[in-house]
């Protein structure tokens, strides 16, 4: 087995090594003067169990071009198989059609790795489930929950918890998380006037007097976790916090937690974060170098992926 890591996320990669007990692959992965991407495997990988760990965050399309020309560049040095490891899955939430004359651009970032070469992909907390579909090869995705939960029950008392789904479509995801603490659910039903702009309607459950916990798979520019914190607040909540296993936090999202009423953003470390983020008081990383890892002892061994989560 061999671990090759791109540049979007080292800390992460090294992290997964460490606990594999292995080194990453000696590798070059680098700009031409044009910003033209270029990948070198430096280790003889013929007939090796390679596994690319490369999450195609910002910037998306310069992360997935390193994922394919690495992958790319395993295939024609006769790796046995090949597995995308994506923490973070770029361009999830382009999953449907959402009008006239738009692409399904999940599905296109999966033919192009397909089609690049790779015999697997290991990802982590799909925006939408039926993404797996759009691949042509196996995929495994992983689920932070169970880290999360762990934190929850280390750092909070049951009795007073809610968790809080922030939008009906993450219902099923906040409810595993509920069913797993043994805690009462509710729901922020909202409408979304545009894209990237949310209005909080209605709190669908009772949550008054209670500990709330804001529970989702993304926060991008945090607009609609902080305006579910603060209906919750004036629906009765006590305090507001919020767990989410993709930190993609772009534009004012650090100012608008910074300022508003959540206690607490909790995320993974599935995207390298910058010093901004990092040094916000408000927001706490949790590591899932373990799971990943686990998992990709499991594949490499043929044991069961499912099995870390029964």
């Amino acid at each position: 087995m061999k671990l090759l890591a791109g540049n979007s996320n080292r800390s992460l990669a090294q992290a997964i090594a460490d606990h594999l007990d292995m080194p990453l692959t000696k590798a070059q992965v680098k700009r031409f003067a044009d910003n033209e991407v270029f990948a070198m495997i430096e280790e003889n990988v013929r007939g090796e169990d390679v596994f690319v760990i490369q999450s195609t965050s910002y910037p998306a399309n310069d992360n997935l071009m390193e994922l394919l020309i690495c992958i790319d560049a395993l295939v024609r040095a006769s790796a046995r198989r090949i597995t995308a490891v994506m923490p973070y899955f770029g361009y999830a939430r382009q999953d449907r059609k959402t009008g006239g004359r738009t692409p399904i651009s999940a599905k296109l970032v999966a033919n192009m790795i397909t089609r690049a070469g790779a015999d697997r992909v290991l990802t982590m907390d799909l925006h939408a489930g039926q993404i797996q579909g759009f691949f042509d090869i196996p995929t495994d995705n992983l689920v932070a929950t169970p880290v999360l939960a762990q934190d929850i029950k280390d750092r909070y008392t049951r009795g007073n918890l809610m968790i809080v789904s922030p939008d009906v479509g993450g219902v099923v995801r906040a409810r595993s998380l509920a069913e797993r603490l043994n805690v009462d659910l509710a729901i922020v039903d909202k409408r979304r006037p545009r894209a990237g702009e949310s209005e909080v309607m209605n709190i669908i459950g009772d949550v008054s007097g209670r500990e709330c916990i804001l529970f989702d798979d993304i926060v991008d520019s945090g607009g609609t976790l902080v305006n579910a914190a603060k209906a919750l607040i004036a629906a009765g909540a006590t305090e507001v916090s919020a767990y989410i296993s993709h930190g993609v936090l772009s534009g004012p999202a650090v100012q608008r937690v910074t300022d508003g009423p959540l206690k607490e953003l909790v995320i993974t470390d599935s995207i390298e974060q910058p010093h901004e983020v990092l040094s916000c008081s408000k927001i706490r990383t949790v590591p899932v170098a373990p799971l990943i890892g686990e998992a990709i002892r499991r594949i490499a061994n043929e044991e069961s992926v499912s099995k870390l989560f029964d």
